[in-house]
């Protein structure tokens, strides 16, 4: 710690008025002796080190400890500072002082003993005091330096935990960005094929031309649509590329709860969405990832309990996907460890296709709740 802190006004306020106060009691009990003159010096001086004391408490200490060897009135300044070592410096140099301090206090009941009490019993006391400060002073530094590095590792299990879930979000759209790059590559593919029918194919019939370059421009719109949300969520070059099949959507939701079942998990499907199937593939992949990434936490947190799965929504309006089970006991541990950074990249994914996602527990039960917007 500085040498030279500053120290509050307060602080000095406070120190002049209670150790002034207990130095000028002391030199009131010594009124009438023949070393008044020397015991008001003392009284002085030594509140001038207590005061000292706040920025520099050994040094003040032990000008206030060697006042005590001359006058009983240094005594409040020389304690005090006891207390103030103690607090602010190791305990090496805080039990050197205390050492001197009782030390300093057997002089001076040699030299100008108390008539009310010995000197065994004055020592007694001394070393008493002293040794109640010193234990004091030490248990408040630790107990403040504890604080101090347990405040500083949940910051920094804080900081630690953002990282993950920027790392876990940056994840999420690189996943997601390829995902979307393959739809749209299987998208090209279909329109370069219709397209190469059309120019290999010049002598068919007015109808099937018309047909062909109508599907061709309804794939051209839907593969730009893809580019523009492929482009909004490529963050940075990643040249990976896990293949060109077309990633799951909602039509492969019947094999998802069928392996949940064969893995003794209820699951009850409730589909109340119009036309499902003409859902764009981008949101129907990411309102397959909200049911299986539901499907995963009730296996991990309730395991062989019910789960419900909803559906409801029509195009031009909001597709929404009801995830819901038993929530588990507050003490429970998951049966399968997890990072529990799916749901943080789940929430991404879910906010980068214009979405919302939002998971609570409520009367009993853990919902995972997605709302995604259903182009018209």
């Amino acid at each position: 710690m500085s040498q030279s802190r500053r120290p509050h006004p307060f602080a000095v306020a406070g120190v002049i008025l209670g150790i002034g106060a207990l130095t000028a009691v002391s030199l009131w009990g010594q009124a009438g002796r023949t070393s008044w003159g020397l015991d008001v010096a003392v009284a002085v001086v030594s509140l001038a080190a207590a005061v000292a004391q706040l920025w520099w408490p050994v040094h003040g200490t032990l000008v206030a400890t060697v006042l005590a060897t001359l006058s009983p009135v240094a005594t409040p300044a020389a304690t005090m500072g006891a207390l103030q070592v103690s607090l602010r410096r190791r305990f090496p140099v805080a039990a050197a002082v205390t050492a001197a301090g009782m030390a300093a206090h057997l002089v001076q009941g040699w030299w100008r003993p108390n008539s009310g009490i010995s000197l065994s019993w004055w020592l007694l006391l001394i070393c008493a005091a002293y040794g109640a400060l010193l234990g004091w002073g030490s248990l408040a530094r630790s107990r403040r330096a504890l604080l101090i590095s347990l405040s500083e590792r949940a910051r920094r299990a804080e900081a630690e935990q953002g990282r993950r879930v920027a790392e876990a979000r940056m994840a999420e759209r690189r996943r997601l960005a390829r995902e979307m790059h393959d739809v749209l590559a299987h998208r090209l593919s279909l329109v370069a094929t219709h397209a190469g029918a059309l120019e290999y194919r010049p002598d068919s019939s007015p109808d099937r031309l018309a047909a062909a370059a109508g599907v061709v421009r309804a794939g051209v719109h839907q593969a730009l649509e893809e580019l523009r949300q492929v482009i909004g969520l490529l963050r940075e070059q990643d040249d990976e590329s896990d293949g060109l099949a077309p990633r799951p959507g909602l039509a492969d939701l019947p094999d998802l709860i069928a392996d949940s079942r064969r893995a003794g998990q209820p699951v009850r499907l409730d589909e109340r969405a119009a036309d499902a199937a003409a859902l764009p593939p981008a949101l129907s992949m990411t309102a397959y990832r909200v049911v299986q990434e539901g499907l995963t936490n009730a296996r991990k947190h309730a395991p062989g309990e019910q789960v419900e799965v909803t559906l409801s929504g029509a195009p031009g309006g909001t597709l929404l996907i009801d995830v819901r089970n038993p929530a588990p006991p507050a003490d429970a541990a998951p049966v399968v460890p997890g990072s529990g950074l799916g749901l943080v990249g789940l929430t991404e994914r879910v906010r980068l296709a214009g979405g919302q996602l939002d998971h609570h527990h409520t009367g009993g039960e853990f919902r995972l709740l997605a709302r995604l917007p259903w182009p018209g």
